[in-house]
């Protein structure tokens, strides 16, 4: 209840990492809008513990925090549909916290509804990819919703925000600075600034968190077989019926443990940026590298080439903040189409940072080793071959004419 003549005050909801910019951004939304902030925390894979987080969240003035544990929705809904797109932006980044972001926002959407929230924060910086995604999802969700962006409006630097946490009693534990900008969740690790971005200097090995040192992985390589139906992943060396976020974890460990799934690259940011970036992704690049191996076994001719543009469309869309797009539902609609024939088993080895795909077998393969073969049981019709090659080369051998006469 609110007493006679006290001012009731708007709410924002906050997507509150624990960190330390969003642990002062309840404090600062506070003091420059007057807000009752409330705090959001959601899960989809990253380490440490959320609720602690939260309650954190509460000591420091939130009147509400939540903590979500979405990381199987993000897998099902999110990881699963970018699998089966081999989304890969640039064709190298498999898209990891840009598909996170959607999911983040929606829970902050519905979060705001429910609370009858006038706003939503969030702690993203102004030269990065995830303000964009972060932004464009909320207004194509709940476009009534207003957007604050701390990060946007404060000049701090590290040190100014430990100061104003102190001025302003914020609890906050403050951490050796890591000289990395890092984010993480079940499908991938992101890693860049400091050193990193001098584009010719080797990622140190302190970058790196979930890979070992392919020149420190096991001299005996490991094999893995990964079986598929309908373009997902259902279980691993004859275990059928684990769930997409078990095989997920599992990948993530193999590889890891083989120094598989390092990524170094320059990116296009959306903002216009080029960014020297750096990843690890081992179930991410083993999934789609097996998965991509599948389809062109199962897959005709022309479904497998127009499915290909089609992946990067969907790949600049998801890392452009466009999931909730009429487009990316309309090619979700026709992926899902192309893996109904997508089942069958592909068979990895793991070998000092590297993943080659060895063999692969479908029901529904196209491949007919009676017309493969060169040795005995050869199905083909060797005759017919001059006549398509006289129809084929037709088209050419009349503009040689044409041009002949000239």
């Amino acid at each position: 209840m609110v007493a006679s003549g006290e001012k009731v005050r708007d709410k924002v909801v906050l997507a509150y990492s624990g960190g330390l910019d969003t642990s002062i951004a309840i404090r600062w939304l506070q003091q420059k809008y007057d807000l009752d902030v409330i705090a959001v925390g959601v899960n989809v894979g990253q380490p440490g513990d959320l609720q602690e987080a939260v309650d954190r969240a509460l000591r420091i003035g939130a009147v509400q925090a939540y903590a979500f544990d979405a990381t199987e929705r993000f897998v099902e809904e999110y990881v699963g549909p970018s699998l089966k797109a081999n989304a890969l932006y640039m064709g190298t980044y498999p898209l990891a916290t840009a598909i996170a972001r959607p999911l983040i926002a929606k829970i902050m959407v519905d979060i705001a509804r429910k609370e009858k929230a006038k706003y939503i924060a969030h702690g993203c910086t102004a030269k990065g990819n995830d303000q964009v995604r972060f932004d464009v999802s909320i207004a194509a969700l709940a476009p009534e919703i207003g957007i604050i962006a701390p990060m946007r409006e404060w000049v701090m630097t590290r040190e100014d925000e430990i100061e104003y946490a102190k001025q302003n009693d914020v609890p906050i534990t403050v951490k050796k600075e890591c000289p990395y900008s890092t984010d993480e969740n079940i499908w991938g690790r992101s890693c860049e600034c400091g050193v990193l971005e001098d584009a010719m200097v080797e990622p140190p090995r302190d970058s790196f968190e979930w890979t070992v040192d392919p020149l420190e992985a096991p001299e005996e390589p490991s094999y893995v077989d990964i079986h598929f139906q309908k373009g997902l992943p259902v279980g691993l060396d004859g275990s059928k019926g684990m769930s997409l976020t078990e095989i997920v974890r599992k990948l993530n460990d193999l590889g890891g443990s083989h120094g598989y799934g390092r990524i170094d690259h320059i990116e296009d940011r959306l903002v216009g940026i080029k960014s020297r970036e750096t990843y690890e992704a081992p179930a991410a690049l083993l999934l789609i590298a097996a998965h991509k191996d599948l389809e062109k076994m199962v897959l005709t001719k022309d479904v497998l080439a127009f499915k290909r543009s089609v992946e990067q469309r969907y790949s600049e869309l998801c890392y452009d903040g466009l999931w909730f797009s009429p487009l990316r539902e309309a090619l979700d609609a026709f992926i899902d189409q192309t893996q109904e024939r997508v089942e069958g088993t592909v068979r990895v080895k793991l070998y000092k940072g590297s993943a080659t795909i060895v063999g692969r077998a479908s029901s529904r393969s196209l491949y007919d080793t009676g017309l493969a073969t060169y040795a005995e049981g050869d199905l083909f019709d060797h005759r017919s071959a001059e006549g398509f090659i006289y129809v084929w080369g037709l088209p050419l051998r009349t503009v040689a004419k044409a041009q002949k006469k000239q």
